[in-house]
């Protein structure tokens, strides 16, 4: 589809060889330069990562916790892993109730898992890739020592979070200047954080969770009345896991299974695809439809989704298709979805996405988060980590599936995805935003799939999201200003959104020419990029 050239927008990117797609140009041009070095897929997936920890630190960082996807050579065998980590051997409901605590708040030292970002990258390096993890971080040690510009959007969630990062001294000498945003251009540093990245590209994946370096997080998160020890960091691991998939619209989509809503997503494209056609993609009455099949799939998610022993067991009930006939036939019929059950976590927080397809057409799909922007605003002082808060994901409702318990897993948002079809690999996508990343990798695909928009086209187009648990959806200004009456009309209360919806990135492997169409979110700061 040729786009119009008159409106605002970009064009998709071209590529033969190799493609990335980031949220930050840094991170773009790091993959792009790690492709032409040598470096296959995963090693730039890496590379690109560590550069965003760095520069993009409110959304990710070495503190937080990873999942990804990867098709060798382009096939069709999907290679899910698991890097998202677990509570602390003594964090139990009784420990915590022992303690006063009532709910896992943003910044407690509760809300801090074992973070799994270290652990996914230097295992998958060892298993797929092809340089060492020093070279690979290399560029984000460089741009973390010396110093990198700060970037609109990056400056928009300093200043968004400003109150959150002064409350803590690290962070605030870290990211404040004299207790204010920075301006954009600017030029921040993280030396500490170098060191660190340094390290771990000296010593392997135990400079992280074993010495000093680990000491000094359990001791941090200690002094704050945390509950774990440098057991909890040295028995921390990671997993391969066996994807979970279904067809939508002649493709098959690949998600990572619980504890992460990757399900969710899927559960999501299965209501849509047995509604009947409507409109355009951003017709009100498409948008309507979205919003109902959303909240009946959230309200499963929220009952029924947790870390377990048999999450392909919970994945296959999640997608029963008598469960899938009943809520489609519940949207076609109009029903709200309200009601159905409380919400879980944050609305939507951030996090980043990278897509990567190198020369011999292996896919990555690459999620790496610390959840709210800035995550719990602890940050470890001689070591440079900020450390996410996916804890306050869990709930303290005793027997409710995704009840806190020791090593559990929280409930994950991050899911990365992966298309194929005919026996090859044809995107590997994401979108950003923590809880609404299930609804906007639905939605993203319809667009595409449905609506015969471009990669670049289909992430552009605006955005809503129901409130988990609330009557009110988030809507960016173009919905409001465009679809906002009729939408209202129909019962919806649409509610300004805090800032942009998400964010997304998405490859397209042309099964015709090979060529490879790539589009990055404008709510962010990256391209893609391809040679």
């Amino acid at each position: 589809m040729i786009r119009n050239f008159e409106l605002p927008g970009r064009s998709v990117a071209l590529g033969r060889t190799g493609m990335a797609a980031t949220s930050h140009a840094a991170a773009t041009l790091t993959a792009v330069e790690v492709l032409k070095a040598g470096g296959n897929a995963v090693d730039a997936a890496v590379a690109a990562c560590a550069v965003q920890c760095v520069v993009e630190a409110g959304s990710t960082g070495i503190g937080g916790d990873c999942f990804a996807l990867i098709a060798p050579g382009g096939g069709d065998r999907v290679v899910a892993y698991n890097g998202s980590g677990r509570a602390p051997a003594a964090m139990t409901p009784e420990r915590l109730a022992g303690l006063g605590v009532t709910a896992i708040e943003r910044r407690s030292p509760h809300a801090v898992t074992i973070p799994g970002a270290v652990d996914a990258w230097t295992r998958l390096v060892a298993d797929h890739g092809r340089m060492t993890m020093a070279e690979l971080l290399a560029p984000a040690v460089a741009m973390a020592r010396t110093g990198y510009p700060v970037t609109p959007r990056v400056a928009f969630d300093i200043a968004d979070e400003r109150d959150h990062l002064a409350a803590d001294p690290t962070a605030a000498a870290t990211f404040l200047v004299d207790g204010a945003a920075p301006a954009v251009g600017s030029i921040q540093r993280q030396p500490a954080l170098a060191d660190t990245l340094e390290r771990i590209g000296r010593e392997g994946r135990d400079a992280f969770y074993r010495g000093e370096i680990a000491a000094e997080m359990v001791a941090t998160l200690a002094e704050r009345g945390g509950l774990h020890t440098l057991e909890d960091f040295e028995t921390a691991v990671g997993e391969y896991v066996t994807p979970v998939a279904t067809g939508f619209r002649g493709h098959t989509v690949h998600e990572c299974p619980p504890n992460g809503q990757g399900v969710i997503a899927l559960l999501i494209m299965k209501i849509l695809e047995r509604q009947p056609a409507t409109g355009g993609p951003v017709d009100p009455a498409t948008i309507a439809t979205e919003i109902r099949a959303t909240r009946f799939a959230y309200a499963v998610r929220d009952r029924l989704l947790a870390d377990g022993a048999d999450p392909h067991g919970l994945a296959a009930a999640l997608l029963d298709e008598t469960l899938v006939a009943d809520l489609a036939d519940r949207v076609a019929r109009g029903e709200s979805g309200l009601g159905a059950a409380p919400p879980v976590g944050a609305p939507h927080r951030d996090t980043v996405y990278v897509a990567v397809v190198d020369k011999d057409r292996t896919a990555v799909s690459f999620i790496n988060s610390i959840f709210y922007h800035y995550g719990s605003g602890i940050m470890t002082p001689r070591s440079g980590i900020m450390l996410h808060n996916r804890g306050c994901s869990f709930t303290l409702e005793p027997g409710h599936p995704n009840t806190v318990a020791p090593r559990k897993r929280p409930l994950h948002t991050i899911i990365p995805g992966m298309v194929t079809r005919n026996g090859r690999a044809v995107m590997p996508f994401g979108v950003m935003g923590g809880h609404y990343q299930a609804m906007g990798q639905a939605v993203f695909l319809s667009r595409l799939f449905g609506h015969g928009c471009s990669v670049q086209e289909a992430l552009d187009l605006p955005r809503v999201f129901p409130l988990p648990g609330s009557a009110e959806v988030e809507a960016e200004g173009l919905v409001r200003d465009r679809a906002g009456p009729m939408l209202a009309a129909m019962g919806f209360d649409l509610v300004a959104s805090d800032g942009p919806i998400g964010g997304g990135q998405a490859i397209w492997i042309d099964p015709d020419t090979g060529t490879l169409i790539g589009g990055s979110d404008h709510r962010k700061d990256g391209f893609a990029l391809g040679y």
